[in-house]
């Protein structure tokens, strides 16, 4: 996710610590699995720097990697969003979360019995996976994800939509020229957005008897 070892462990500490600050701000707990989302990030980056210091290869951390970064986040994002979503909104979601769970129990599948494997490539690292038709499960994670940010009915959670997909292509495009790898940058940007939604949160009426 990040150039160097010590970037991601930099990056990943500062977006984990803002994901603390988001559960903390947070008041209604169908809230909490969206703003612990940066605390994932975080986790996902501080692990990758492991992956940096072993060197690539196909160790526990570049498992553990693959399956944040595949699985998890697929079924993870949607689940959040309709826990947070306006209830109007909700059968909007059914869709994306539905994808997301077909897609994530298929990369599951694809972690648990292929190899994966890390690979450092100058200022990047190359993950491998052995996935059957890749561009269908490429076209499911983002359904899951972006598309359910984007039909959230919230529209700070439809500006995170936005710049997860612009920043998502160019960061791609970057890793896929082995550049730079920029998607802590990306991780920690829209950290900064979801620390601006749980600020604006609704606070829940006290019932008093």
């Amino acid at each position: 996710m990040c150039w160097s070892a010590t970037a991601d462990l930099v990056a990943g500490t500062g977006v984990a610590a803002v994901g603390v600050a988001c559960v903390a701000r947070v008041r209604r707990s169908r809230d909490r699995p969206l703003a612990a989302l940066p605390l994932l990030l975080g986790a996902h980056q501080i692990v990758e720097s492991m992956v940096w210091e072993a060197g690539g290869g196909s160790g526990p951390a570049t498992v553990v990697w693959a399956v944040i970064a595949l699985p998890l986040l697929a079924v993870w994002v949607p689940v959040a969003v309709v826990c947070a979503a306006p209830r109007q909104a909700r059968r909007g979601l059914v869709l994306p979360l539905a994808v997301g769970v077909l897609t994530g129990a298929v990369l599951v599948y694809a972690v648990a019995t292929g190899p994966v494997t890390a690979e450092i490539r100058g200022r990047t690292v190359g993950y491998a996976v052995d996935l059957s038709h890749p561009q269908l499960l490429v076209a499911g994670y983002l359904l899951a994800t972006v598309g359910s940010l984007l039909l959230s009915g919230d529209r700070r959670l439809v500006v995170l939509g936005i710049v997860v997909a612009v920043g998502a292509l160019v960061c791609w495009a970057l890793w896929r020229l082995e550049f730079v790898s920029t998607w802590c940058a990306l991780a920690a940007v829209c950290s900064v957005v979801l620390l601006g939604w749980t600020g604006a949160r609704p606070v829940p009426l006290e019932v008093r008897p």
